[in-house]
This record gives C-alpha cells, structure tokens and sequence, in this order.
C-alpha cells in the first residue's frame, strides 16, 4: 500500500481525500490547523523548512500539496502578499526539494482554475470553445499568479531531477452537499469538481506514470469551461456527468 501524505490536508479538500482514498492508500495529513497529533495527522508549518523536513516520512511515496489561504483581492497589500508567497510558491518549492532529498517518487500540486480566469465568466469560456492547459496562463489575481508560479517550478524539478510532478487545476469544490451548492451558485452547475471526482482524479493521479503533466480537474458537467482530454487520455480519469 503507498504511502502519501497531504499537506495542508486539514480544509475541504482534504477531508473529501481522506474519505475517498484511506482504503487503498496509507495516508498521512500534515496541516498547521492540527492541535494534537495522531496516527494519522500531524502539526506542521510548511512555511518553515525546517518544521516541514521533520515532519515529512522518509518513507513516503507521494506528496500532494493542498496548502491554500483566504484570500480576497485581485492586488494585496504587501505583507498579504509576502504571507501568500510563502504559502503558494516558497512552500512548494520546499516540498518538492525535501522529495527531491528523500527520493519520494512524486509530487501532485493542487493547483487551481484561477490561472486561467480571465478567459472565465460565470462558468463559461470566453474563448468560444473550452479552455485547454494550452492556452497562455491569464490570471487575474496574484493568487492565479502564485499558482502558475508553482506549477513551473514543478517543471524544472521534472526536468532535473527524478521527481514526478503533476499540476492538477482543480474546479469548484463545496463544502457542503452539492445538489444544495449548486442550487445556490449557478457557476458550480459547469464548474463542480464532485466529490467521487475527486477522489478518482488524485487516485488516478497517485497510480499515474507521467513524468510532468497539468490537468483541469472538473466534472463532465455541460457546458464546463475547461477541457479534460489530456486529464482523461494521459491519467486514466473517468469523470461522471452532472
């Protein structure tokens, strides 16, 4: 059975994992919300190389970084700013050198749909067909910035050394049940990543042997903005219809 261990593991995102993989994966969550640790959640500030070195096994075999902060302007103000910087780009940059370090095998980043956005209103494409991970990065806030920044990094740890990299753009995922989400937000009928999904996009992405790779992640929702060819034809993923 892998071992894989979530960092930032502790918000929404995380615990939809922890429910859809624990069954096939060892897993372990690292995350600075956790209070006391356990058997399978840990404290660690992965802002602190130091604290995110101990923390992470040895013996892992697949790091998914799921760090994320609110945010709430297209430009911060500069201690936001250096706060978010830490969090989007120096601390995956960290991860992937203690992978890098402790020969872990892989690394999947959760990147998200924001690099794109400006090519994005209200859930639809602007371009008059669906947004590919082709298609130059148009971020219209310095959280997309961040994201993209990131996801290249990732590019040059695949291209010089053994690690795999896989940028994953993930959609709309709600906190609470996504019939009622959606019934709320119009936007999430064609941006919904669900729940099954999700779970089946990071597993599809822990099994996959792809060197380097960067995949929307969304349901196969009508009228979604993002293709899924590569994500299906290169990871295997087989989205359902929402």
């Amino acid at each position: 059975m892998k071992k894989v261990t979530i960092i930032g593991g502790a918000g929404t995102v995380g615990d939809i994992l922890l429910k859809q993989l624990h069954e096939d994966y060892d897993l372990l969550v690292l995350d600075k919300s956790i209070k006391q640790n356990t058997a399978t959640h840990c404290y660690v500030d992965a802002t602190d190389m130091q604290s995110l070195t101990e923390a992470i096994p040895e013996d892992t075999d697949v790091l998914i970084n799921l760090l994320r902060i609110e945010t709430s302007q297209a430009i911060e103000p500069t201690e936001v700013f250096n706060q978010m910087t830490d969090v989007f780009f120096k601390a995956s940059y960290y991860m992937m050198f203690i992978a890098d370090m402790y020969k872990i095998p892989k690394v999947i980043f959760a990147s998200s749909n924001h690099v794109t956005d400006y090519y994005e209103e209200n859930g639809y494409s602007k371009l008059g067909r669906e947004i590919t991970t082709q298609d130059y990065p148009a971020p219209k806030g310095l959280y997309g910035v961040l994201k993209i920044a990131s996801e290249q990094a990732g590019f040059i740890f695949s291209l010089h050394t053994d690690l795999s990299i896989l940028n994953i753009r993930i959609g709309s995922v709600p906190n609470e049940n996504e019939l009622v989400a959606m019934k709320k937000t119009d936007r999430l009928s064609r941006t919904l990543l669900s729940k099954n999904d999700l779970g089946k996009l990071f597993s599809a992405a822990i099994e996959s042997t792809i060197k380097f790779g960067t995949y929307y992640g969304v349901s196969n929702n009508t009228d979604k903005p993002w293709d899924l060819s590569n994500t299906i034809k290169e990871l295997g993923f087989s989205p359902e219809r929402k």
